[in-house]
């Protein structure tokens, strides 16, 4: 299947050409762009994460349109898309680790480099504009990855499982009984207590980053960006993240390496046995936390019962559900040709993902922060997501007008130098591309 060539036959690591990539795996990327661009404006920017839950509730209340949005997008939206960034991210390693072997090479090395260029950018990222960058976060969990190149499709599967909802089940368990286990039950109810005690503060704090998130100049915001970081981020909930991260990266290394996206017809049976599955493991998974969280709202179920604990696994099955129907129905949507035009033009904005997720930041911080207009608690769920649509709609038309001109986004282009350690060429031959990518 694969040639080794002699060391001194073996061509140089470089990106990949346009012959090389796979059209639908950067209409994938474009999508799951939306969603996470939806979801993190409507969870973080808009400041919802740092307002009181009655000032949360009263906006959500407010109309019959809010409501129906808060809904659609609690279903439907909050924590479905980055799995499949996640997957993405994992099935681009298999593309990657793939053309190595065809080079008679390893993949570490560059993809080392590669991880470690992603993780400097994100640092710009996070600490410049958003404290919830993830691509230092996936520089990690990419390191560890490669822990698992050589494991075969079965064990791929098994660590996926394993990883996606293993350590958010002992974080949940840890830091709810963690004390008790520990220490024993004097000291379990004196820890409560604290909680209890140090949630005024918190509440004081948040309040803080708010006011000087939502008004004060860029100093402010870098000053307070980075106070809210190791506030709501950098905790020991953070390793729950990255292990989380390590399976959906693993799903996505065995995806590529069986093939899947490669071949869409021979594995159309595949795909439709998925597309089934997904979709009704994440409509019980979701609907079965929609329901909890009504009756919790309502206090007729007791949100510290033990039991409770399998919820946060529940709810990441049913995102995990859903992201499969996405996944599976968009894949084979894009064989028909009519359909294949329409979903294309999300082609670009995959292509120059890293790019459009960091300017996501820029402009969010432009509309919602003191620096920009100052929106930030004052838009109702239905503006917060159309301003976002919007807003999106504009990066995926600027995407064509730069990748019509140029072989890679900005990010990119940055992130491939580093990679390669010399400037790549940015200027698009005179003939055009016709297809979009698949890991870089």
């Amino acid at each position: 299947m694969t040639e080794t060539l002699g060391a001194e036959a073996r061509p140089e690591a470089r990106p990949v050409d346009a012959g090389e990539r796979l059209e639908v795996l950067d209409v994938l990327r474009g999508f799951a762009l939306c969603g996470v661009f939806v979801s993190n404006v409507y969870v973080w920017f808009s400041g919802r994460v740092l307002m009181p839950w009655p000032e949360v509730q009263a906006q959500v209340t407010s109309s019959w349109v809010n409501q129906v949005a808060a809904e659609l997008f609690q279903f439907f939206v909050n924590g479905r898309f980055m799995p499949i960034f996640s997957f993405l991210f994992g099935l681009g390693f298999a593309v990657q680790m793939g053309r190595a072997e065809k080079r008679g090479a390893s993949v570490v090395p560059v993809y080392t480099r590669r991880l470690m260029a992603m993780y400097l950018i994100g640092l710009v990222h996070l600490y410049g504009a958003w404290y919830g960058d993830v691509l230092n976060m996936y520089a990690v969990a990419g390191l560890l990855l490669l822990l698992f190149r050589e494991r075969k499709d079965r064990t791929l599967l098994v660590w996926s499982c394993v990883l996606m909802f293993g350590p958010m089940l002992v974080a949940q368990v840890l830091f709810r009984y963690g004390t008790l286990l520990l220490e024993g039950a004097e000291a379990h109810a004196a820890a409560r207590e604290a909680a209890k005690a140090a949630a005024k503060g918190m509440a004081e704090t948040r309040a803080g980053i708010f006011k000087s998130l939502s008004s004060g100049g860029y100093l402010e915001w870098l000053r307070a960006n980075a106070e809210a970081y190791f506030l709501l981020f950098f905790s020991p909930m953070l390793l729950t993240h990255v292990g989380t991260t390590v399976g959906r990266f693993t799903l996505g290394l065995w995806a590529g390496r069986s093939g899947l996206f490669h071949d869409v017809e021979k594995h159309r049976a595949v795909f439709r046995r998925l597309w089934g599955w997904g979709l009704g493991v994440g409509l019980v998974g979701s609907g079965l936390g929609v329901v909890v969280n009504v009756l919790m709202k309502k206090n007729l179920l007791d949100g510290q019962a033990p039991w409770t604990l399998v919820l946060m696994p529940v709810r990441e099955l049913g995102a995990v559900g859903l992201a499969t129907f996405c996944v599976t129905s968009l894949t084979l949507l894009f064989q028909r040709e009519r359909w294949r035009w329409v979903l294309s033009v999300l082609g670009p904005a995959g292509r120059m993902a890293a790019t459009n997720y960091v300017s996501q930041s820029v402009l969010s911080v432009l509309v919602y922060s003191g620096v920009g207009l100052g929106l930030m608690g004052k838009t109702g769920p239905a503006v917060t997501i159309g301003l976002t649509l919007g807003l999106f709609g504009v990066q995926v038309a600027w995407s064509h007008w730069w990748m019509a001109r140029f072989r890679f986004g900005p990010v990119e282009w940055v992130w491939r130098s580093l990679t390669y350690g010399k400037a790549q060429p940015m200027k698009r031959e005179s003939a055009p591309l016709s297809a979009t990518a698949l890991g870089g």
